[in-house]
């Protein structure tokens, strides 16, 4: 199943990855903490992910679970990623990677540790 998370709505689905099972004021709380949104805002994007698949509702207190797991976005946001901005090349984006300014000698041997172990 595809479906297209913006940013906002990530942010909420990143709340439920993170506590679980909960409710809709629950992840309002945080997420005005943390990014200070009202709760009208937050309730018009769990409504948001409701309708695209993401969430589902249940009562009493409108308790909300994620429908998708994190690493199926991870997935996806990384394939488009890669078919946007490389061609469809995961070459060209390990390339970028290796090549970024700044990598430390721990970053380059964990990458080179995963591809050791795709052998």
């Amino acid at each position: 199943m595809r479906t297209k998370l913006f940013d906002s709505e990530l942010k909420v689905m990143d709340v439920l990855w993170k506590e679980g099972d909960t409710t809709a004021k629950k992840i309002s709380d945080i997420l005005k903490e943390q990014v200070g949104w009202n709760m009208n805002t937050t309730y018009t994007l769990i409504k948001r992910c409701i309708g695209k698949g993401a969430i589902k509702r249940s009562e009493p207190n409108f308790m909300c679970h994620a429908l998708i797991a994190k690493e199926q976005v991870q997935e996806q946001e990384t394939t488009e990623l890669i078919n946007k901005v490389f061609d469809g090349s995961v070459d060209l984006l390990f390339a970028s990677l290796l090549n970024r300014k700044g990598l430390s000698a721990k970053e380059i041997e964990r990458l080179k540790r995963l591809v050791d172990e795709l052998k």
